[in-house]
């Protein structure tokens, strides 16, 4: 089922949000493709929260592949929690948290989006409204062009970061 947030672009004024409103303090954002497999964990990770209880003050998009184009998400939000598939070198579905004080430590990422995300939290930074960065990584090894599914290393890290995105999204706003 495609949800009118799937079918228009982020920002356009009809895009309805399925949780939360602008200016809320907690941003999750999942970035990724989700028709290149594993690439789009952070999709599927953002459509299961979708199904967890809303949390006041947190609000949830999916960014699919839009770089610059999330900016002005950022307005109003303390915190952005970013949930991102990468190529670490680690065994697939192994999960990384970080907190990155900067750009520099954004750890290097997988498809398209890469080069756009490090571009969008380098404006931020250059504008004055870089929130605190709170990131899970799930690494990858293989991506499949042309394929909705994850892998079933990649799938097994699923609901452990659902639930502490969930936890901490919940702690964040709670601040």
């Amino acid at each position: 089922m495609i949800s009118l947030i799937d079918a228009t672009l982020v920002g356009e004024s009809y895009a309805a949000n399925p949780q939360g409103a602008a200016g809320d303090r907690v941003l999750v954002l999942g970035v990724g493709n989700l028709l290149m497999g594993d690439e789009g964990v952070g999709i599927h990770i953002l459509r299961q929260l979708e199904q967890e209880t809303p949390i006041q003050g947190v609000r949830l998009l999916d960014g699919g592949t839009g770089g610059v184009n999330l900016l002005t998400e950022f307005d109003g939000a303390r915190d952005v929690v970013l949930i991102d598939a990468t190529r670490d070198g680690q065994a697939a579905g192994t999960i990384t948290f970080l907190q990155p004080d900067g750009v520099g430590e954004l750890p290097r990422g997988l498809g398209a989006h890469d080069f756009g995300l490090k571009d969008l939290f380098a404006a931020a930074a250059l504008i004055g409204c870089l929130p605190r960065l709170h990131l899970y990584t799930i690494a990858v090894e293989e991506v499949h062009p042309m394929c909705t599914e994850l892998s079933s290393a990649v799938e097994a890290a699923v609901p452990e970061v659902v639930h502490t995105v969930h936890a901490l999204a919940a702690r964040l706003a709670a601040v």
